[in-house]
This record gives structure tokens, C-alpha cells and sequence, in this order.
């Protein structure tokens, strides 16, 4: 009886470990199953299966939304403003849209970058950029910030006079013309380079009157001459040279591959060119740049580049940019726009000389920008005409309901930044031609626009200087303020008694300034004109860079002005440019 119960008591154990076991089995691979699902991908539904016994399968229930990095999202329909409908992303309560509709619908901007490794979106609400203010503003130091300009290098500058030195314009057509404003602006931000830039590394190839220098540097064709003479108007001793026609020329290497900055002293007695052979980026034979003895501005073919530089048949110095004339003589077209190469100097070979003439002090430096600032000065000077204006002969028309203004029209904006590159040559060379020109060109401020001049009235009390004088009055912000500027810098240069006039000029401007800049504040931007008010169309919006323009504008009058209005105006008007607003009612 014993046995017999201990044989009931272990068969139940027996059974009892079995049930544990298989519970364990099932719940593990239940448990297993479930992480499985959760992981991998979903396998696509199966077809729906025939009719059964006339009766339809039930619809199986909609596939939950994507996991994208563990948060689970759904694709939403986004109907904008009644009118569109794009695809936005919802993620609980909140919807996301793309970026390329909101860029666009918001004019606003961003973009993907790496950052340490890690990509990450860098979002703004402008793309253009304020600058430091250097306290105070003074008529010999940097021009507002034009040390970051690059005047030549914009694609509607046609190229650099071989004769005149200064960009030859394309802004408003596409034979070219030379632009008083843009000239003004290539001295400036050559001056301003100058003031904040290290001095140029200047390599000197040959100079004939250091004793050491040998001819037998110089490769020299059978039937060609190069000689050492003495120049009595140079006082010094100068390479004389002669070529026949026809002939490869007198060389010079030069292999220079880290500046582009050619520079000499030529005079030739008859018709002939400086060429400078430049090894580039492009595959195949070098690019050579040809500077001849006429007034052609600027031809390409082939390999080809041919500059005008005039006849030169007195002492002078020509300097050439060879990474802009390369760029401009590839780009060269018959369009307003040059168009953009990759192509880029590697390495200065060569120069050739051919004709007749003598050369002196050849050097290849990384800059030279007091070469460019003189070549506008010295423009200025040569081009003012009798009223003291310089005029823009091209055809302008500023927009729909303005009178189109014909060529010579002045500008008030040419004008002030003309006195302000002036004014600077002035106080660098003590030459009184630069001060007779910048004291002169105060005369188109005195005549109204439809005399010839650049004034006009605001609601018959507020003096404006036009950047654009049409018809009606346009009450351009930024030329206006640069019009100021130059009376500025030539009141502060020649003091009380020969400044009068352009003290007062800048007085009444800068009462006028104060009442009307806040009719250039939108509450979110800046407006570039009033063509709004005069002929009650929608206004004219400034873009971000104009709008910045005008804050750095305004900064430069805070410097010299104490008046809180600027100081004001600034800081609202920064907090636009990252989306702050006015408040509204």
C-alpha cells in the first residue's frame, strides 16, 4: 500500500513537470515572436482570396505608419491657405512641411551641413550680412566696409580698360560703358584692401639700372636688340628693345605660381604689345594675354587674349590683375553678363615684347591696390565735366511710371562716392586736383533734376539728393545716404571756409534723413525707394542685401551723428534680419 502511493505521488510529479515545461515553451516563443515583429519589416499583405461560399474576405486592417529613428509618423494632406495642397508629415500633434515649399513661400533659407563630423541644418530668415562699425567714421580711413568688395570680379563688369585702368560696365547694356558710381566703388574698395590687408609679397624680375642685372636673363631672337640706355626724363637707365615683324619677340621668364599682379614701365616709339604667357587649370597649351598698341578693348580666340592699352608713347605704368583678364577674356560675350569659367592661372611663364620701345621695373606682386585706387582717382579727374558731374551715358529706366532717364544724366550717388575717393587721394598725395574736383562736383547738388541736377523735394520741404533723378522723384534710400557721405568727407577735409557749401548741402540732407527714414521701415524690412507714395503702386521692397546696406549706412552716421534716431533704427532694423517684427495692434 505504501509503494503503491509513493508510485501515484511520483507519476503526478511526472505530469506536473511536463505541464511547466510546455507552459515555459509556448510563452517563450510567444514572447520571441512579438520582438520579431517588432524589428523586421513588415511582409506585404497576401492578395485578397477568391469568393467563398458567395461571401466576401473582410478587409484587413490599414498598416500602422512608418518608424523612422523609433518615432512613428504619418503623411498628411496640407491645404494651404484654400488654394494649394502639399504633403506634410504628422508626428502626434504636430505637422511638419518641406523645407523646399517653405523656402520658397517664405523666402526664407537653409541648408545642410557638416559640423564635426555630423550633418546637421543651419536655418536663416536673410542671407545677407551686417558689418562692425569702426568708431568713428573718418574721410581717410576704410570706406563703410568695401574692403570685402571685388568690384571686377562681378559678372557685369566687362573687364578693366587696357587704357582707362577702371571696369567698364555692362549693368544696362552690353557694349559697355563707363559707370562713374562703379568706378568710384573699384577705388574705394582698392583703398580700403590697402588700409587692412598685410603689404604685397613683390617679386622684382628686372630693374635696368641695378648693376646686377644681366641681359643674358633675357632670351633674345637673332634679329632682334635689347640694350641697357640712360632715359634722361626717367634719370635712370631703361632696357631699349627692337623687333622685326613677325618675329616669336624678346622673352623674359618670369615662372611665378603664387601671385598674379603684373607690373612696368613701357614707352615704345612705335606700334608694338607686352604678352604674358600663363600656364592654367585648362588642359592643352598655355592662355597668352596680349597688351597692344591700340584702342581695342577686348577680343578673345583660341588662346588668345588681346587688351588695348593705347599708344603709350610716353613713360607709363601699366599694371594688370592676370587672374581677372585671363577670367574676363574666357567670359567674354555679347551679353550684359560675362560668363563663368572654372579656369584659373597656375603659373606666370613668361613675357614677350615685340615692336619697338624700352621697359623698366617688371615685377609680379600679390596685390597692388594703391595701382587700382589712382587709376579711379585719376579717372574721375579726367572724366568731370564742366558742371562737375560725371555723365552716365547709358540709357535708364528705373520702372513703370518713371520717365526713363537718357544718357548724361547725373547722380547724386556718383557725385558723393566720387568726393569720397577724391577726398582720400587728396589727403594721401596733398595734390590739389583731387580737391578742385571733389569741391566741383557739389554743382549738380544744387540744381533740381529737371535742370540738370540731382535735387529733389520732398512734400515741398525735405532737400533729397537722387541716386536716379526721374520723373516723378524716386527717393532712392541707400544712393541718398552715400550722396551724404561724400559731402562729409569733403566738408571734414577742407574745413569751414572753402566747406561751407558742402557743409550745408550735408546739413539740409541729413534734416531731411531724420524726418523720412522711418518711411522706409515696413515693420519686417526696408523699402529701397518711395516709388509707392509718388505713384500709389505696391512699394518696393529692399532685399536683404539693400537692406543691410542701409543698416551699415545708418551705423556709419551714428559714428559722427549723436542723434538717438540712428542708433534706433539700427537695432530695430537688425532684429529683421532674423525675423523679429513690429507689433501689431
Amino acid at each position: 500500500m505504501r509503494c503503491l502511493a509513493a508510485r501515484v505521488h511520483y507519476k503526478t510529479l511526472i505530469v506536473i513537470c511536463a505541464l511547466l515545461t510546455l507552459v515555459t515553451v509556448v510563452l517563450w516563443n510567444k514572447c520571441t515572436n512579438e520582438k520579431a515583429l517588432r524589428f523586421l519589416p513588415r511582409a506585404p499583405l497576401p492578395p485578397p482570396s477568391p469568393r467563398v461560399d458567395g461571401l466576401q474576405q473582410q478587409p484587413q486592417p490599414p498598416e500602422p505608419p512608418p518608424v523612422v529613428g523609433g518615432v512613428r509618423y504619418e503623411e498628411i494632406d496640407c491645404l494651404i491657405n484654400d488654394d494649394v495642397t502639399i504633403k506634410g508629415r504628422r508626428e502626434g500633434n504636430d505637422v511638419y512641411l518641406p523645407f523646399s515649399w517653405m523656402e520658397k513661400y517664405f523666402e526664407v533659407y537653409g541648408k545642410v551641413v557638416q559640423y564635426d563630423g555630423y550633418d546637421r541644418f543651419e536655418f536663416s530668415h536673410s542671407y545677407s550680412k551686417v558689418y562692425a562699425q569702426r568708431e568713428p567714421y573718418s574721410p581717410s580711413g576704410v570706406f563703410m566696409s568695401f574692403e570685402g568688395y571685388n568690384v571686377e570680379v562681378r559678372d557685369r563688369v566687362k573687364c578693366i580698360s587696357g587704357v582707362e585702368g577702371v571696369p567698364l560696365s555692362t549693368q544696362w547694356g552690353p557694349q559697355g560703358y563707363f559707370y562713374a558710381i562703379q568706378i568710384a566703388q573699384y577705388g574705394l574698395s582698392h583703398y580700403s584692401k590697402n588700409l587692412t590687408e598685410r603689404p604685397p609679397h613683390v617679386e622684382v624680375y628686372d630693374t635696368a639700372e641695378e648693376r646686377d642685372s644681366r641681359p643674358s636673363v633675357w632670351s633674345v631672337p637673332r634679329g632682334c636688340s635689347l640694350t641697357r640706355s640712360y632715359d634722361k626724363t626717367r634719370i635712370s637707365s631703361v632696357r631699349q628693345f627692337s623687333t622685326p615683324e613677325n618675329t616669336e619677340g624678346i622673352s623674359l621668364p618670369l615662372s611665378n605660381t603664387k601671385d598674379f599682379i603684373i607690373s612696368f614701365d613701357v614707352k615704345f616709339t612705335f606700334n608694338g604689345s607686352v604678352s604674358v604667357v600663363l600656364e592654367t587649370t585648362e588642359k592643352g597649351p598655355p592662355f597668352v594675354i596680349h597688351y597692344v598698341t591700340s584702342t581695342q578693348l577686348i577680343a578673345f580666340k583660341d588662346r588668345d587674349i588681346t587688351y588695348g592699352i593705347g599708344p603709350r608713347t610716353t613713360w607709363t605704368t601699366v599694371t594688370r590683375d592676370l587672374l581677372t583678364d585671363l577670367r574676363k577674356g574666357i567670359g567674354l560675350s555679347n551679353t550684359k553678363a560675362v560668363k563663368a569659367t572654372k579656369t584659373m592661372p597656375r603659373r606666370v611663364v613668361k613675357l614677350v615684347l615685340r615692336g619697338r620701345g624700352a621697359i623698366d621695373n617688371i615685377t609680379i606682386s600679390t596685390t597692388s591696390h594703391m595701382a587700382a585706387f589712382f587709376a579711379a582717382s585719376d579717372w574721375l579727374v579726367r572724366n568731370q565735366d564742366e558742371r562737375g558731374g560725371w555723365p552716365i551715358m547709358v540709357t535708364r529706366k528705373l520702372g513703370e511710371g518713371f520717365r526713363p532717364l537718357e544718357p548724361g544724366w547725373y547722380s547724386a550717388m556718383a557725385q558723393g562716392q566720387a568726393m569720397s575717393t577724391l577726398v582720400r587721394a587728396y589727403l594721401l598725395t596733398k595734390d590739389e586736383t583731387y580737391l578742385k574736383s571733389a569741391l566741383k562736383a557739389t554743382g549738380p547738388y544744387k540744381l533740381p533734376s529737371e535742370q540738370h541736377g540731382v535735387k529733389a523735394v520732398f512734400m515741398n520741404k525735405y532737400d533729397w539728393y537722387e541716386e536716379y533723378p526721374t520723373t516723378p522723384s524716386s527717393f532712392v534710400l541707400n544712393g541718398f545716404i552715400y550722396s551724404l557721405i561724400g559731402l562729409y568727407d569733403l566738408a571734414q577735409t577742407v574745413g569751414d571756409r572753402d566747406g561751407r557749401e558742402a557743409a550745408q548741402l550735408y546739413s539740409k540732407g541729413m534734416e531731411s534723413l531724420k524726418a523720412m527714414v522711418p518711411l522706409y521701415d515696413t515693420g519686417s524690412g526696408t523699402i529701397y525707394d518711395l516709388r509707392h507714395f509718388m505713384l500709389g503702386i505696391a512699394p518696393n521692397l529692399a532685399r536683404w542685401d539693400y537692406h543691410t546696406t542701409h543698416i551699415n549706412q545708418l551705423q556709419l552716421l551714428a559714428s559722427i551723428d549723436n542723434s538717438p534716431i540712428f542708433r534706433d533704427f539700427v537695432k530695430r532694423w537688425k532684429s529683421y534680419l532674423k525675423g523679429g517684427r513690429a507689433k501689431h495692434n
